[in-house]
């Protein structure tokens, strides 16, 4: 598996499949083409179906420039090995192509070539199932945040801890606006509002409230192109910071104890993208929220004094409830139902923590059994129900009134 240095990415909203990996591709084949006199860009599948709502064309126009790039919708295009497909195309001054690279951008911003493996290229986790791995902690009496430490270099916590910060900044950022975010869906900011309800006490509504306004203040930053970290990617990016900043507030959590955290969440999003997929154009939003919710979860059961096996529990349980749930954007928006789900999968987490820590941890289906009951419920999920806005909560006409 990759380093988590791959999975944890830092950048702008609203998507990371959409948005974050076409500026990867973009700055990539400019680097490689500086001659071309212009670009022109074909989208396939479904990252030409949302692209317009996810700023595709913008952020591939923005990246290029000064150079003058032609975008190319071709939404009834899927490529066989991955449906967010674009083929970037030079130039030059006569109007000949010189160059053409098809590029494919599978989840969390990650991007790939046609048959290249869908993992980056520091894959340094020779352990590749969940039961793998606390096997070998068990052997070695270690917890699951030191096998992220033994299968890293030194430099995993400097990185997590920038991590942190640039998740804090969101949340921090979020509360602090009010207004719409862009779009015609209109769609109010609500984090600051639920915000100022929650702290009037400190009872278990309170608490409650306080993870909701944390985790809709940086999904609000997302859904408004603002800066986010992959969680496992954009359209899930507001569960973990919004449940971890509660934890730390509540527990007075120490930097080593909440990065410790982040690092478990990261392998168990790691297993996930492993296995089966954290891209919600191929496997519905089972993969993006539900994925986050798991990793929250596993997170949350280790701060709270969970075993191993309490661990690996609470992130099954809380993508387990997650099968099926299906990538049906508003308008192509990562706004209706994304940031609403964002708030209520970061208390589902908790509570699959909570759950697990009334058990000993043992139950019938693994984590490693519902990582493929995902896959395989993603592949068997019709397209319409995997961000091209063509299905579900997408097909209705919704006015401004949200």
């Amino acid at each position: 598996m990759d380093s988590l240095k791959e999975l944890f990415k830092i950048g702008n909203g609203p998507s990371s499949s959409h948005t974050m990996g076409p500026e990867r591709a973009a700055k990539r084949f400019k680097m490689e083409n500086p001659d071309a006199a212009s670009f022109k860009v074909e989208l396939y599948g479904s990252l030409a179906a949302t692209g317009k709502g996810h700023l595709t064309d913008w952020v591939i126009e923005e990246t290029l420039k000064p150079k003058a790039t032609e975008i190319v919708w071709m939404p009834e295009f899927v490529h066989e090995f991955h449906t967010n497909g674009m083929k970037f195309i030079a130039v030059d001054k006569d109007g000949n192509e010189t160059k053409e690279w098809l590029v494919f951008s599978v989840g969390g911003g990650t991007i790939v070539e046609d048959g290249e493996a869908r993992g980056g290229s520091n894959r340094i986790y020779p352990l590749t199932t969940m039961d793998e791995v606390i096997k070998w902690c068990k052997s070695n009496q270690k917890e699951l945040w030191e096998y992220v430490a033994e299968m890293e270099d030194a430099s995993i916590w400097a990185f997590l801890e920038r991590i942190w910060e640039a998740m804090e900044e969101s949340v921090k950022t979020g509360l602090s606006k009010t207004g719409v975010l862009p779009g015609t869906i209109k769609y109010p900011r609500k984090a600051q509002m639920f915000y100022r309800k929650a702290r009037r006490d400190d009872s278990r509504t309170s608490y409650l409230g306080k993870i909701f306004a944390y985790t809709l203040a940086v999904s609000e930053e997302n859904g408004g192109g603002g800066r986010v970290v992959t969680a496992p990617t954009c359209g899930a990016a507001g569960i973990i910071p919004g449940l971890l900043y509660a934890l730390k507030e509540e527990h007075n959590l120490s930097k080593e104890e909440t990065l410790r955290g982040l690092a478990i969440a990261g392998l168990i999003g790691n297993l996930i993208k492993e296995n089966a997929t954290i891209s919600g154009a191929e496997g519905g939003c089972q993969a993006e929220v539900g994925a986050g919710c798991a990793m929250a979860a596993g997170m949350a059961a280790f701060i709270l004094g969970g075993s191993l096996d309490q661990i690996e529990y609470a992130a099954e349980m809380a993508l387990e409830h997650h099968l099926g749930l299906t990538c049906d954007p508003v308008g192509g928006y990562v706004q209706i139902p994304c940031i609403e789900r964002n708030a209520a999968a970061a208390v589902r987490a908790l509570d699959a923590a909570n759950y697990s820590l009334f058990t000993d941890g043992q139950h019938t289906v693994s984590f490693d059994k519902v990582v493929l009951t995902m896959k395989q419920t993603g592949l068997d999920m019709k397209s319409e129900y995997k961000e091209t806005s063509l299905g579900g909560l997408a097909k209705f006409d919704f006015n401004a009134n949200c």
